[in-house]
């Protein structure tokens, strides 16, 4: 009875900002949340407090699922073609995590192979990331703050309760405060390409130990919608539009960020980017880049998908790589390329964490 009466309340919540067009009126609630900021001169917070929010439902009000159950490709029916997961790889271990759950929950608890891994997912910025679950170098979990930066997911970690904001990737407030979580290698793409890719892959199931609509989208608009927000951030960039999805490259405070547009059915492209040497691989569903260092900048690379091969590219030296960036065939094969530190973001998140994106030109 609790769970459906959160669910009425979380629906009417988002109609709510559905009808305003954005909800920049919503006041935070100090009592609401135990690590919510008390004013802009708290010295222990990162980040500006004055533009931490409280989402709303309180800490934990969004529940990580920490008991995750897994499927098989051809049992998970309810997702459609182009509907977008999260996939890891670990070894022979493929996994995917729907978005009509990551939005609901955030965050998904996992274990692979022995290797405690977090999955968070932002449905405001839609930014996604994976990485271990680990807190000061001790196994821990991670749930949902209930507050928000810029539109983004706070995570707080169950270990020391310390404040992680997602897309600045760095602890902003509590004991580790300016601590950096430890990334995993994870694509963004259509559940019709995972699975071509990984046809063994496992996903998340809707037996999550929650009772919540997962075919509905909670958030209205809000994806499609470029001119509504339910938490505004602090400032916006219009050289793109604001819900566009794009890939961005992160380095340091600084971005460079790549249209889906621009890459069609399939591209490879060499770029520069802060002094750092890049391939960026991808078509108009998925894009993954990798840092060329030592001899890896002198290949030249082209777009090879091949679903049966679970080849993404290929290089002049004969070697053929997947999304991950391992060589699966050719003189270097079982080397793998660095990914590159990198997420799928609306264009505003992308914009306001590292502003003035460079944008990839043809």
């Amino acid at each position: 009875m609790k769970k459906n009466v959160f669910y009425v309340l979380i629906l009417l919540f988002f109609t709510s900002c559905s009808s305003s067009g954005e909800n920049d009126s919503f006041q935070s609630n100090p009592n609401n949340n135990d690590g919510n900021p008390s004013s802009d001169n708290t010295p222990n917070w990162l980040i500006p407090v004055s533009e931490v929010r409280d989402g709303g439902p309180g800490k934990d009000g969004i529940p990580s699922i920490d008991n995750p159950q897994f499927i098989t490709a051809s049992e998970a029916n309810f997702i459609n073609a182009s509907d977008l997961v999260v996939g890891i790889v670990d070894g022979n271990e493929a996994r995917a995590y729907p978005h009509q759950i990551l939005d609901w929950h955030e965050i998904v608890n996992d274990d692979i192979n022995g290797n405690a891994v977090t999955i968070n997912y932002c449905p405001l910025t839609g930014t996604a990331f994976g990485w271990k679950s680990e807190s000061n170098g001790v196994k821990t979990t991670f749930g949902v703050s209930g507050l928000l930066y810029n539109a983004n997911l706070i995570l707080y970690d169950r270990s020391t309760d310390s404040n992680w904001s997602q897309l600045r990737l760095e602890c902003v407030n509590g004991e580790l405060i300016s601590q950096k979580p430890k990334l995993l290698n994870v694509v963004e793409t259509t559940w019709d390409i995972w699975k071509t890719l990984y046809p063994n892959t496992k996903v998340l199931s809707l037996q999550t130990g929650f009772s919540r609509q997962y075919s509905v989208y909670p958030y209205g608009d809000y994806a499609v919608n470029n001119a509504r927000f339910i938490f505004r951030p602090s400032i916006l960039n219009n050289d793109l539009p604001n819900k566009e999805r794009v890939y961005g490259i992160i380095d340091d405070n600084k971005s460079r960020a790549y249209q889906f547009s621009k890459f069609g059915t399939g591209k490879v492209i060499k770029d520069t980017f802060n002094n750092k040497n890049y391939v960026v691989a991808g078509n108009q569903s998925l894009i993954y880049a990798f840092e060329l260092t030592g001899d890896y900048i002198n290949l030249n690379f082209e777009y090879d998908f091949n679903s049966s091969e679970g080849v993404f590219f290929k290089d002049d030296e004969g070697n053929k790589w997947d999304v991950f960036g391992k060589a699966i065939a050719g003189p270097r094969k079982g080397e793998t390329l660095t990914g590159a530190k990198s997420v799928v973001s609306y264009w505003f998140a992308l914009a306001v964490f590292y502003p003035n994106p460079l944008i990839y030109q043809d």
